[in-house]
């Protein structure tokens, strides 16, 4: 395989920053613009996934508006499915 077929293999990176839960009403009740509120905040340990699969740990850093990730450790698969994903 040459270097330019592994380039051109899409991957979808997610990071799954954090979870709520509200009740079915309130969700078909929201709008474009609304806001979830998450249980993560700033330096909390994230989930990276490439093709819904985890490959990583991060960090949110929050700098000025904008949210980054920083990559901290390699992920443990049995530690995400443990959580129920």
């Amino acid at each position: 395989m040459s270097a330019n077929q592994v380039n051109s293999v899409p991957v979808e990176i997610s990071v799954l920053l954090g979870r709520s839960v509200l009740p079915m009403q309130q969700l078909l009740r929201m709008g474009r613009g609304a806001v979830i509120p998450l249980d993560a905040r700033e330096h909390d340990e994230v989930w990276i996934l490439a093709n819904n699969h985890p490959v990583a740990r991060g960090e949110i850093q929050i700098f000025e508006e904008k949210i980054s990730i920083v990559v901290t450790r390699p992920a443990n698969v049995y530690d995400y499915m443990a959580l129920g994903n």
